[in-house]
């Protein structure tokens, strides 16, 4: 079963994107200092009457990475072109999409660190020349043949920075890192989105789902449209905070916004591994889990509320996941190397 509060893109989120996405930076909450940065490169680009500098996004899913791209493409007054990493398999596709851009447009790239480097090698001449090389035939008689591209701009976004190879990362003029939403940004979100679904709730209800929703407006839209099922049903159609929280409760989500997969990570570090450190494959074995998506989908948040750390030995669970989940905080001292085992001997 498909986590509700997953910072995943569903495909239930694909209908509402259009009608809840910002159209301008000054609509766009959160973010300041990358609005604010953002705001500054394209009013100096239009002033000069140039093409917007090479722009690299990364954080977290769900945090409105795509979304500040169409924004960027609506304030300069260009068109955009979308597409992802695993969509570009061959170098013949993205020489397919780099030679049908037009005089300063955008393109957009979800999740450019899953491209291949025989794509990105192609990619890199574009980005700093704003050329294409194409080569002719095969073997001896195989010819390069470079293709002058328009000036364009490239977008890129990832959720896993550190995969991005140097090369690529340093050919980005601007790199800009989304952090998870602060609640009272949240609740702003949720107003306008509830006002654009029609959907009539009150403050508490709203500041509510606002706490539950881990600080990413995907999830808090998400959260939204599931109260608003159970209001129209077991209540009188409006979001009070009673009906949230009983709304959230059927949803298995905690006043926080973790749920019973959450639960479970921390509990299988406190309780079988005696608090950690232990391996995040281990972790993942322990939950038939895959470790990619613990580190991607379930560990951020965990991080973000410092309920678990990281170490060069494993993770371990802090004293305020002990709390939340209300169990007695006996970390047990690390136990001694075989070095310092045989070292204590040695002196009895």
């Amino acid at each position: 079963m498909e986590r509700i509060i997953s910072n995943g893109p569903k495909e239930e989120d694909y209908s509402l994107d259009t009608s809840l996405r910002p159209r301008k930076l000054d609509d766009y909450v959160g973010q300041e200092k990358v609005k604010d940065n953002l705001n500054i490169l394209i009013t100096a680009a239009k002033g000069r009457k140039e093409t917007l500098d090479h722009i690299l996004l990364y954080g977290p899913p769900g945090l409105g990475k795509t979304t500040l791209a169409h924004i960027i493409s609506a304030e300069m007054g260009v068109n955009i072109k979308i597409t992802s990493g695993p969509a570009v398999e061959r170098q013949g596709d993205l020489a397919a999409i780099l030679s049908n851009l037009r005089e300063d447009d955008i393109l957009f790239i979800d999740e450019i660190h899953r491209l291949s480097r025989v794509v990105e090698e192609v990619l890199y001449p574009a980005m700093e020349d704003y050329a294409l090389d194409i080569v002719l035939g095969k073997g001896p008689g195989a010819r390069s043949l470079r293709l002058n591209l328009p000036h364009f701009t490239l977008i890129g976004a990832t959720t896993r920075f550190a995969l991005l190879s140097p090369p690529m990362r340093d050919r980005f003029g601007a790199v800009y890192r989304l952090d998870f939403y602060k609640e009272q940004a949240i609740a702003t979100i949720l107003e306008r989105s509830a006002l654009v679904l029609q959907i009539e709730a009150d403050e508490d209800g709203i500041r509510e789902i606002a706490r539950c929703a881990r600080g990413t407006p995907r999830v808090a839209n998400r959260l939204l449209k599931r109260v608003r099922d159970y209001a129209q049903v077991k209540a009188d159609k409006v979001i009070t905070r009673a009906v949230a929280i009983d709304a959230l409760k059927t949803l298995d989500i905690d006043n926080i916004g973790l749920d019973n997969v959450d639960h479970k990570i921390m509990r299988t570090i406190i309780e079988k591994f005696r608090g950690g450190p232990v391996g995040i494959d281990t972790i993942a074995a322990s939950i038939s889990e895959e470790s990619d998506t613990i580190m991607d989908v379930y560990e951020p948040y965990l991080l973000q509320l410092g309920f678990l750390e990281r170490t060069p030995r494993g993770r371990i669970a802090t004293h305020l996941a002990y709390k939340h989940l209300k169990l007695p905080y006996t970390k047990a001292p690390p136990q001694a190397s075989l070095f310092e085992q045989q070292a204590t001997q040695e002196e009895l």
